[in-house]
């Protein structure tokens, strides 16, 4: 319709005889008539879109955002442990006596830009209709309950667990957003491959587990090919005596002789890591993304978890004090999983698989402060012990849903 109005007025013109520079100032403004609300309305469209946090810059697209340092911070945490239910006896370090807060009044700033601050009515818009799971240990499912109650000043999700198991333990638990229909699942797999289990009742921790690195455990493998986004994360029992299988034959153990001076032999963890890319990798209808946390250090002091060591700081290291702290087996492990991280990333691409690596070890390194040390429990409540393993919460451990928000939104992009 406007290039047929366009060509009427061409037409007149001409018929007229009126020179070819007098049609430039009616036509300017009848372009101007017919476009600039067209402009208007498509810059509002990208302004509205940019401002909601639909959009990022290209600067924090391209940001190295786990290279910072924490900063001062007096916004105070986004729940407490009165509002949150979803925290776990342990973890509830204020409800377990936790005196002081200071270690609340920091957050993360990267160097060469802003890390947002969770939004959970856009993390739930970008997952709405999706699937979530957690597969790994503890420090796993510490993450996720930290995101249950990061989205809980929202929206707070039923307990469907009864429909995929009837075991009613903190192992296994899957939560439904039923406004959104999103599910987020936690499921425990502390080694990622089939094990003996001694550890379920055996916490001796002097026993030899027995590894199966060639198989992936069927406690994920079996639920997860239909999850939108798959999130790997654990480390922590591979310190343990383990005794390494392959195609049913002993290949290695760790620890065997001497739990105490027998070095590490992380070709278990490796292995292990390798197989569970692997199997996603490979398995049959995952259409998903595949995250991969970084090892979360453990902080203890003046002691091993089992002499007496702490963590009784109150506020975080800098990042070239942290470069001084060197917890057992961190870098080893750190190490193989960036390794085997690219390798299955580049084998997953092949095939269309989208891969995210949430490279949380340096950040957490600084953070000592943020464990529950003595104001946490084991699961027996009257025995006390030094946790310097997980993460209270509220605590440092949220800002790992902020970069798991920062992850979803590029890899929408």
């Amino acid at each position: 319709m406007k290039i047929e109005v366009l060509e009427v007025l061409k037409s007149n013109y001409a018929a007229k005889g009126i020179p070819k520079g007098a049609l430039a100032l009616p036509l300017t403004l009848l372009l101007v008539v017919l476009f600039v609300p067209l402009i208007m309305n498509l810059h509002e469209s990208y302004s509205n879109l940019y401002h909601d946090g639909s959009l990022e810059s290209t600067e924090n697209l391209t940001c190295n955002v786990f290279s910072g340092n924490w900063v001062a911070y007096s916004g105070g945490p986004y729940y407490d442990n009165e509002s949150c239910p979803f925290i776990t006896y342990k973890q509830n370090c204020f409800m377990n006596g936790r005196p002081d807060r200071d270690f609340l009044k920091w957050r993360w700033k990267p160097d060469q830009c802003e890390l947002p601050l969770f939004d959970a009515k856009k993390f739930l818009k970008l997952v709405r209709g999706k699937s979530m799971a957690f597969v790994g240990d503890s420090v796993g499912r510490n993450q996720m309950e930290s995101l249950l109650c990061l989205l809980n000043s929202v929206a707070r999700p039923e307990d469907i667990t009864d429909r995929y198991t009837l075991n009613d333990d903190k192992y296994f638990k899957w939560w439904f957003y039923a406004h959104y229909n999103f599910t987020v699942a936690i499921l425990w797999s502390p080694f990622l491959v089939k094990s003996s289990e001694k550890y379920l009742n055996d916490t001796s921790f002097s026993n030899a587990e027995n590894l199966y690195l060639d198989e992936a455990d069927e406690a994920w493998t079996t639920h997860i090919a239909n999850f939108d986004y798959v999130i790997f994360s654990g480390g922590q029992w591979f310190f343990r005596p383990l005794t390494f299988y392959e195609k049913g034959r002993v290949v290695g153990c760790q620890k065997c002789h001497n739990v105490t001076t027998d070095p590490l032999n992380l070709y278990g963890y490796r292995n292990a890591l390798r197989t569970a890319f692997r199997t996603v990798v490979n398995l049959k209808g995952f259409e998903g993304m595949v995250i991969l946390v970084t090892h979360s250090p453990n902080h203890f002091e003046n002691g091993a978890w089992n002499k007496g060591g702490g963590c009784n700081r109150t506020k975080p290291i800098t990042k070239e004090e942290s470069a001084s702290v060197k917890p057992y087996g961190l870098e080893e492990i750190y190490e193989i999983q960036v390794e085997e991280f690219r390798v299955a990333e580049n084998e997953g691409r092949e095939k269309g698989l989208r891969f995210g690596l949430m490279n949380i070890t340096g950040v957490m390194v600084m953070r000592a402060d943020g464990h529950p040390d003595k104001y946490g429990h084991n699961l027996d409540a009257n025995v006390r012990i030094n946790d310097c393993v997980h993460w209270c919460m509220p605590g440092p451990i949220d800002t790992w849903n902020q970069f798991l928000l920062r992850l979803i939104t590029i890899s929408t992009f």
